[in-house]
């Protein structure tokens, strides 16, 4: 007999509707799995046959033919291990098959039986309506996870048997149902530390409430210990919470990248995401022959943190330019091609030198300066363009260093920056996908950064003195409107620039 089952496959964060057609003949006994399966799909086999003989089910010593459709789509993962098996019991008149072609099947088999969590259940509930699916079933794990999606029966499933006695008695099982609360799942914060306990530093707090209230790119630059690190770590704790559409995106992600396995809810906190420095561009773009999300993708809508800058490759460093512009990275295979989103701020710390020391006044530089030469010559100059705040951090004195914090709180600053945020939303309520003063484009600064003739003659002069491209001209512009936005100011003022000017100086040090 022949039975269809309905799964579905992720392509980037997309989901795409997957037919597993099992047909049981006649034949020399054995499986075949045709349509493009990955070698997860292919071991499926023998575990499907050991997980339906010690459920207590009958496996057909007859030949089985399962094909995957569309048959030119690669498929990859142990999500299709339960309609595989659910096809299987269906062609073997073990199942009632009344209900297979309205429902979505996914998750892995254990040999007893027992359903375990898959990844990227979330972009294929969303998906699921689109589908013209009635519902999922699938491991009672993910049953959360894709019930945060509205419209849509999501059955959790712990066992085989589970999901064979709804097929043969469905009115006795009731879909799951969160409560409207958990929608805003409370994940613990990726970083609790408070700008409370950062001594000194006032320039460069205030750079991290800058790049907070309008999503600017940050450097900070200075010797060793003189709280680089610390600063940034503590930036997660003054942005403000993602609303419900951007928990959406940045949940669907970290779904796709199997980052939600037994969670089941949504990502309330911004990601933090800081890797290695030794790592590779594909791991930051995303890649791989069947493309998954890299770390900028999986910073999305939150921070990328890359700790010693001019301590990564040069050619990896040069993968983040295009992202950096564009907001999204395109990885494109030879029958493939993604799209991921990659709209993320940009904080990183590096020293002034090889040895560390260079213009700090407590200790002496022993760099030559061909050495410093080479060493910031792996931060090319439109990479530097892209950062807006460039922020020279000095150690402290030794006075300040034993004395007691007494800087302001992260809840404070987050008010703030918050306030700021709410003014730039009011201002481009008729703009798409634009939500924050760092995505702003030329026809947008035309509009929202007018300048008077004093900060024109401002910004013209230091256009000359730094040798500033047009794109770094730009993103003053833009660094004054955020300055302009934390004073609750409407049209930019001369300080505005000033003071978004001087965050430009650190372009290239030598």
């Amino acid at each position: 007999m022949l039975a269809r089952v309905w799964s579905a496959s992720i392509v980037g964060i997309d989901a795409v509707k997957v037919g597993v057609e099992v047909d049981v003949s006649g034949g020399l006994p054995g499986i075949v799995v045709l349509g493009l399966p990955d070698s997860a799909i292919q071991e499926s086999k023998e575990r499907v046959k050991a997980t339906l003989k010690n459920a207590g089910f009958a496996f057909p010593m007859r030949k089985i033919v399962i094909n995957l459709t569309p048959a030119d789509l690669r498929k990859e993962g142990p999500c299709f291990d339960l309609p595989i098996s659910v096809g299987i019991l269906a062609a073997s008149e073990q199942v009632s098959g009344d209900l297979l072609g309205d429902y979505l099947f996914l998750g892995e088999v254990s040999l007893d039986g027992t359903l375990r969590a898959v990844a990227g259940v979330l972009p294929i509930a969303a998906a699921a309506e689109k589908m013209g699916i009635t519902g999922l079933v699938l491991p009672a794990d993910n049953a959360e996870e894709a019930a945060v999606v509205e419209g849509l029966a999501v059955y959790g499933c712990k066992h085989l048997s589970d999901v064979v006695d709804f097929l043969n008695n469905p009115g006795r099982y009731k879909p799951v149902q969160i409560d409207g609360n958990v929608e805003r799942l409370n994940v613990t914060s990726v970083d609790s530390a408070d700008l409370q306990d950062v001594k000194g530093q006032a320039h460069a707090r205030r750079a991290l409430e800058i790049a907070a209230a309008g999503g600017h790119n940050l450097v900070f630059v200075g010797p060793p210990g003189s709280g680089k690190t610390m600063l940034a770590r503590r930036l997660p704790g003054i942005l403000p919470p993602l609303s419900f559409a951007e928990s959406l995106e940045v949940t669907r992600i970290h779904s796709v990248a199997g980052l939600l396995k037994n969670r089941g809810s949504l990502v309330r906190d911004r990601p933090f995401r800081s890797p290695h420095h030794s790592a590779s561009g594909p791991s930051l773009v995303g890649g791989g022959s069947f493309p998954r999300p890299g770390e900028i993708s999986l910073s999305h809508h939150g921070i990328l943190f890359m700790d010693e800058l001019t301590e990564f490759k040069r050619d990896v460093l040069e993968f983040l330019r295009q992202p950096l512009e564009d907001g999204f990275v395109t990885i494109s295979r030879t029958k493939l091609s993604v799209i991921f989103p990659a709209q993320f701020t940009l904080v990183a710390s590096t020293n002034p030198c090889p040895c560390g020391y260079y213009g700090d006044t407590i200790q002496q530089c022993t760099c030559s300066p061909r050495q410093r030469e080479q060493y910031w010559a792996k931060l090319s100059g439109p990479l530097m363009d892209r950062i807006d705040l460039q922020v020279a951090v000095n150690r402290l004195k030794p006075e300040e260093i034993t004395q007691q914090p007494t800087g302001e709180a992260s809840t404070s600053v987050r008010q703030r920056v918050q306030e700021a945020r709410d003014r730039a939303t009011t201002r481009f309520q008729t703009e798409a996908n634009l939500r924050c003063n760092a995505q702003m484009q030329s026809s947008h600064l035309q509009k929202w950064c007018k300048l008077d003739d004093t900060s024109r003659n401002l910004l013209e002069a230091a256009i000359r003195k730094l040798g500033l491209s047009a794109r770094a001209s730009d993103r003053i512009l833009k660094v004054a409107r955020t300055i302009a936005d934390l004073a609750a100011e409407e049209k930019l003022q001369p300080n505005h620039v000033a003071e978004a000017i001087q965050y430009r100086t650190i372009d290239r040090m030598q």
